[in-house]
């Protein structure tokens, strides 16, 4: 599955965004589907995840109460909503799909399909 993130910019603390990512080529039913951040200098972390049929959503410790991922199989999107966003949210956002796991996993390396990466600017 081939995967096109959207939707990042430069806002404000306390400012909002709402990230997509569409899939083509194949559906991404029955994928477990996550995002993931990189800073420069860090390395890649795991921010939200949804199993395979929506029924488990975790979220990174760091997102808690902020951030909100649902995902619309009918339409093939995974979309992350970011609240009261923060500067150390800057990153560059990442959705990533994998075809075997049938629960949310936090480990990159889990997940075979990556979309290109969309910026998020979080201005002090």
């Amino acid at each position: 599955v081939q995967l096109q993130a959207s939707g990042g910019g430069l806002v404000q603390t306390g400012g909002s965004l709402r990230l997509s990512c569409a899939a083509s080529g194949r559906t991404f039913s029955e994928h477990v589907l996550g995002w993931f951040r990189q800073a420069p200098g860090k390395e890649r972390e795991f921010v939200a995840g949804v199993s395979w049929n929506g029924g488990e959503i975790d979220y990174a410790d760091s997102v808690k109460g902020r951030f909100t991922l649902s995902r619309d199989d009918a339409k093939n999107t995974l979309t992350l909503h970011m609240n009261s966003l923060k500067p150390e949210d800057t990153a560059v956002y990442f959705c990533a799909a994998d075809a075997a796991g049938w629960r949310t996993s936090t480990r990159a390396e889990e997940y075979e399909s990556w979309g290109q990466g969309t910026e998020v600017t979080v201005s002090s």
